[in-house]
């Protein structure tokens, strides 16, 4: 007679996340979300109280009081003598969206590993689908600044973006010669192995220069970096290669698998998400995808909580977005 053997009690989560259920009772009403936000962005300060731990986002004096009109701007300085509410000096700022409707974006935004397209914004917050793309661009301003540079050993990668040829219409399709990675667009990666960190972002070309200059730009002097074996590395100093060349993928500690697993997870986004993602607004997402793995270990709500820190001081206007060539093709993703 066998045995079966006892199945081990699932091990307990490491990070915590938050049901639908229980953001809908964190935020129940419009003035639940408004005191989510100003808890968030001045958390030694009391909603609708005079307190000088709400400093103007504007000028920066502390001096500031609780109008009486209260909202939409309910509180003043007196110092440069304007109003101001939470939305101030962030990229909330001149949206006409509840605030309600931002933190349940924020939600889906965060905990979307492939990305949330703008038609799933547009079906769930019961907004068009205009406002939700613009949302979600907003949302990937948070993620536009850099910390300083990883101290190593690091993983050196690049990819190349875009939509099959046999997809294409026969005009774009005839104009292009080459094979490979002619047509599409390059994104150059690397990411931290101690702090398991991904810095990305689209270039021109992968010359040795170029990508040197962002390794330069991202990687601390003397760390050690691990790549294949493409001659645009040749140039790097503590420098060790995996011949994917000849079927080497692994060899001791030399590999670029932790960069590749970012790519594939970029790559499925492009295919199963947004299924186009426009050169012209590709390092937007190629910023949102860093940024969102670089926060991944964190629990839901400090997710949330730092994206709304993320925002503040960043606008982004509707026209910078739309200039040049008008709304392109990319904004249906």
């Amino acid at each position: 007679m066998t045995t079966r053997k006892k199945r081990k009690a699932p091990g307990k989560a490491h990070r915590k996340g938050i049901s639908l259920i229980q953001l809908s009772e964190m935020f129940p009403d419009e003035e639940s979300a408004v005191r989510w936000f100003e808890m968030v962005r001045w958390p030694d300060a009391v909603m609708g109280e005079e307190s000088e731990d709400r400093p103007c986002p504007r000028c920066g004096d502390c001096d500031t009081y609780v109008t009486r009109s209260g909202r939409p701007l309910p509180y003043r300085c007196r110092g440069c003598k304007r109003y101001f509410s939470v939305r101030t000096g962030s990229v909330l700022e001149c949206s006409r969206l509840p605030l309600r409707k931002w933190a349940y974006a924020m939600y889906l935004w965060m905990t979307s590993l492939k990305g949330v397209s703008s038609m799933k914004l547009h079906r769930d917050l019961n907004i068009t689908q205009k406002s939700a793309w613009f949302l979600a661009h907003r949302l990937r301003e948070a993620f536009s600044g850099d910390p300083g540079p990883f101290r190593g050993p690091v993983e050196v990668d690049e990819v190349y973006m875009g939509g099959k040829r046999k997809n294409m219409n026969a005009k774009r399709r005839k104009g292009l010669t080459g094979r490979g990675a002619v047509g599409k667009t390059a994104v150059v990666g690397v990411k931290d192995r101690p702090t398991n960190q991904v810095r990305a972002t689209v270039v021109n070309d992968t010359t040795q220069e170029t990508v040197s200059r962002f390794i330069e730009e991202h990687v601390q002097s003397g760390a050690k970096s691990y790549t294949d074996d493409s001659s645009i590395y040749l140039r790097l100093t503590n420098h060790e290669s995996v011949r994917h060349s000849v079927g080497e993928y692994v060899r001791g500690q030399a590999h670029t698998n932790g960069i590749e697993s970012f790519w594939a997870m970029l790559k499925r986004a492009y295919s199963g998400t947004f299924h186009k993602m426009s050169a012209k607004h590709l390092d937007r997402y190629v910023r949102e995808f860093s940024g969102r793995h670089n926060v991944r270990n964190l629990d839901t709500i400090d997710q949330m909580r730092l994206l709304v820190m993320a925002v503040v001081g960043r606008r982004l206007m509707y026209r910078d977005l739309s200039a040049d060539n008008g709304l392109d093709s990319g904004a249906r993703s």
